[in-house]
């Protein structure tokens, strides 16, 4: 007769919630991401936002990055040429369409960019969990959904939804975005256990958006593995 396999367990028992700090703008900003053990970086390629960067800082901040830190674009209603020019000088590894992108447009410019692709979910005081599932239904050739406050523009706003509104089953796709910080990430992954979070506004100096705050970078990491390791 078979025994349990305990191994197995062991390791299901230790997910490690995977943590995108998003909005880098300077060099420092990237190293301490690196050195904090972030999974993944996000430059933002749209330039209304205060976290927009061009083609020439992506390609300064990314040069010399080290194995295994994804590189992650955020793009709002881009043209194919825009991801075309940026792909040509910077080393993505994932896009992030946070725009007014259909399925049809998202799989398209993923084409063209020969990369796999997030599309981020805007969650609204009127959105309920059927809503989300025919979106993770119209959006499931992406690699995973990520799930923000519906807010005036696009992200970057700081405001927390009702983060039961994601269901149980679109846990394993959910990147949880949407108003965390170093207070509220732990309430977060218990209540959501999404395989990602990610931050922007919640590690930056009060006040100032798009500047970063390295304690409070470093706080926000802390905080995911301290939730990791209940």
């Amino acid at each position: 007769m078979n025994q349990p396999n305990s191994d197995a367990g062991d390791i299901a028992a230790l997910h490690r919630t995977r943590i995108k700090l998003c909005g880098l703008s300077k060099p420092d900003d990237v190293a301490q991401a690196v050195d904090l053990g972030a999974d993944a970086i996000g430059l933002v390629f749209y330039p209304p936002s205060p976290r927009a960067v061009d083609v020439a800082r992506a390609r300064e901040l990314t040069r010399g990055l080290p194995p295994f830190v994804s590189v992650v674009g955020l793009f709002v209603n881009a043209t194919p040429e825009l991801i075309r020019e940026v792909v040509g000088e910077v080393p993505l590894s994932l896009l992030q369409f946070h725009g007014d992108e259909t399925a049809a447009q998202c799989e398209s410019l993923a084409a063209v960019a020969g990369l796999p692709w997030l599309r981020a979910l805007r969650v609204g005081p009127d959105t309920q969990q059927a809503d989300l599932l025919e979106s993770a239904l119209n959006y499931s050739a992406a690699s995973g959904l990520l799930f923000d406050t519906h807010v005036e523009g696009y992200g970057g706003g700081g405001k927390v939804f009702d983060w039961s509104l994601i269901p149980a089953e679109l846990a394993r796709r959910a990147v949880l975005s949407g108003g965390l910080n170093a207070q509220n990430v732990n309430d977060a992954i218990r209540h959501v256990r999404p395989y990602a979070v990610d931050v922007s506004s919640g590690i930056e100096v009060q006040g100032a958006r798009g500047v970063k705050d390295y304690a409070r970078m470093a706080a926000f990491v802390r905080a995911v593995r301290a939730a990791d390791a209940e």
